[in-house]
């Protein structure tokens, strides 16, 4: 994340989740906020960016970029399911170098 500087990287780092396997993976949503997005939907772009070049580096998209389902609150008490991804650190490295 070499665009990151040493604040951001600790951010970066507080909303590591680890699996039961060692696994580490950044949920996308969270990760809106410290490359500076103000929306998710312009973020969105730049997965998409990210994803492509996974692609066109031959590797496996859902390796990189499972896609996961959040319920997130609306007004009201309401909630609903929105799209986010489990990021492992290389999506994460290719979103950061494919970020605006």
């Amino acid at each position: 994340m070499s665009k990151l500087n040493a604040q951001e990287y600790k951010r970066f780092e507080d909303i590591k989740y680890t699996r039961s396997d060692g696994g580490e993976f950044w949920l996308a949503r969270e990760l809106t906020s410290i490359l500076d997005y103000s929306k998710w939907e312009n973020f969105s772009k730049t997965i998409a960016r990210a994803i492509l070049a996974c692609k066109n580096s031959g590797f496996e998209i859902a390796d990189h970029f499972p896609e996961v389902g959040k319920m997130i609150d609306t007004g009201k008490g309401a909630q609903r399911k929105v799209k986010d991804f489990e990021l492992p650190r290389y999506a994460c490295y290719v979103v950061q170098k494919n970020y605006n």
